[in-house]
């Protein structure tokens, strides 16, 4: 298993939208993400650096593993 990098929200809402996930929205400081034909809602952080548990946590939410995450990064 690859370790878990920290990055940022930006870089980890680029990576989601390489895998079919889409902007619908920004609250605040996060980026609201939706995929047709999903009912999850996945909600990235805009920080310079978010944790790598709550970025694991939006990994599964997303059917990812980490491995295929940070191919994408």
């Amino acid at each position: 298993m690859t370790k878990l990098p920290v990055i940022s929200g930006a870089k980890a809402a680029r990576a989601f939208s390489r895998v079919g996930w889409v902007s619908a929205r920004q609250t605040d400081s996060h980026f609201i993400m939706i995929r047709d034909g999903s009912v999850v809602t996945l909600s990235v952080p805009l920080h310079k650096e978010v944790d790598r548990g709550t970025i694991r946590k939006l990994i599964t939410l997303a059917g990812l593993t980490v491995d295929e995450f940070v191919d994408l990064i």
